[in-house]
């Protein structure tokens, strides 16, 4: 979900009995009056075995423009996909500066070996004034 330019935009799963889809459609439908764009599209169930493994991604540093870019650069170049991205911006306990945080799910191809992610992520981490963790999904 995003706020930008004075928009919100969100993409929600749900996941129902296939008897109540047309009456979730139905009851999502109504509430197009009251200025909220809503648009349904059934899941494709045969793309969700994507036979990447689940990474948990955690970064944290100075904020500044271009990380999220940088970060996105290096994974994109090998394939992986970012699932999920959460950031924020918080003051930093001790300093009070601005700091950057983010927490992604990340869809690694089997190929690719975790340290070689973890090397190239450490290669621009210094750059960016960053520290990256990489660690397996945590399974809810």
């Amino acid at each position: 979900m995003a706020h930008l330019a004075g928009q919100f935009a969100g993409i929600l799963r749900i996941e129902v009995p296939s008897t109540q889809v047309e009456p979730v459609r139905e009851a999502l439908s109504k509430l197009e009056p009251a200025e909220l764009r809503i648009t349904v599209v059934a899941a494709d169930a045969s793309l969700e075995d994507t036979g990447l493994r689940s990474l948990q991604l955690h970064l944290v540093g100075q904020d500044r423009p271009g990380i999220v870019r940088e970060i996105a650069q290096v994974l994109a170049s090998r394939g992986v996909n970012v699932e999920e991205l959460q950031t924020e911006c918080q003051p930093a306990p001790m300093s009070g500066e601005l700091l950057f945080v983010a927490t992604a799910r990340l869809g690694v191809p089997e190929h690719l070996k975790l340290e070689q992610l973890q090397e190239a992520l450490e290669r621009i981490a210094s750059d960016l004034m960053v520290d990256i963790t990489l660690e397996p999904q945590r399974v809810a």
